[in-house]
């Protein structure tokens, strides 16, 4: 009988999830060589190439996506089983504040992954505006913040295109004055009204509130056009096709605030969470998953 080794399958899981196996040595605090060779001793004790060194980059497999989520249930419950039945659980509280519009789909997964670990830890998870996170998170109020915002700030976690929104097939974006909804905390409201003044074109106020629900209720029935990061979108509301009918609105960085070591083995495990999840670019979560690409 042949038996897995948690330690291979969590090497395996870190560089599938930190995209090589570089950035998975450090998170592992082993050496380049001895995650390589954990890798190479599961693909032999199963029989099977779980990564693809064909390209200038390296892909997993057909077998190695389907190993991916098998390696995640079998280290996670490794994990719960020794925080539950040791002395090494912690207890508390931790305090996580991210804006409304990157909630889904990562958090979730993130508060899923946290609680396997941690199952005694409760996240406090304030969803907020980044314009409120920030004096909160400056006060001690919030351990740990993410933020969207046009420059630099904190630790980057990746960048992604600010882009108009409106309903599927919704037409409402050629009208003139232009349609533009927006809660007035949004932090893409000022870029997104600004770059419509700089191409010239007329624009409306299509409704006022503090609701992003009330917002979202007013661009899915074409009653006007917001401004979100694109991927973000729930799935009654779609990037907009204009062909260049309107200013592009650049990029917004998610920055992470609160992330260094120094904070303890709970805060920073999060935090780790968090840089995972973000690696990529955002991605629906009724979409397709995209071959999973790393490089060693």
């Amino acid at each position: 009988m042949r038996n897995l080794d948690i330690t291979t399958l969590r090497s395996f899981v870190a560089v599938a999830d930190l995209g090589g196996v570089t950035k998975a040595a450090g998170f592992l605090h082993l050496t380049q060589s001895a995650v390589s060779m954990q890798l190479k001793r599961l693909e032999e004790l199963i029989g099977v190439d779980l990564l693809d060194r064909s390209g200038r980059g390296v892909a997993l497999t057909p077998a190695g996506e389907q190993m991916l989520g098998y390696a995640r249930r079998m280290v996670s419950l490794n994990d719960e089983v020794m925080r539950r039945l040791t002395d090494e659980d912690f207890e508390g509280e931790v305090s996580l504040g991210v804006p409304h519009d990157i909630v889904y789909p990562v958090i979730p997964r993130v508060l899923q992954q946290f609680n396997a670990t941690y199952p005694r830890v409760r996240v406090q998870l304030v969803s907020s505006f980044t314009r409120a996170l920030k004096p909160q998170f400056e006060r001690g109020e919030l351990d740990l913040i993410l933020t969207t915002e046009a420059e630099h700030g904190g630790e980057e976690l990746c960048t992604l295109p600010l882009a108009w929104i409106g309903a599927p097939g919704g037409a409402c974006w050629r009208r003139r004055p232009l349609p533009f909804a927006s809660g007035r905390q949004c932090v893409f409201r000022t870029r997104a009204l600004a770059a419509l003044d700089k191409a010239g074109i007329e624009w409306d106020v299509a409704v006022e509130t503090e609701s992003d629900r009330t917002v979202e209720a007013t661009v899915s029935a074409d009653l006007g056009i917001m401004a979100m990061l694109e991927g973000t979108e729930p799935p009654h509301l779609e990037v907009i096709d204009h062909g260049g009918a309107l200013p592009d609105l650049g990029v917004q960085h998610i920055n992470l605030y609160g992330g260094n070591a120094a904070k303890g083995e709970v805060i920073s495990h999060l935090a780790d969470l968090l840089r995972r999840g973000f690696k990529s670019p955002v991605a629906r979560a009724d979409a397709p998953l995209p071959r999973r690409v790393v490089a060693l």
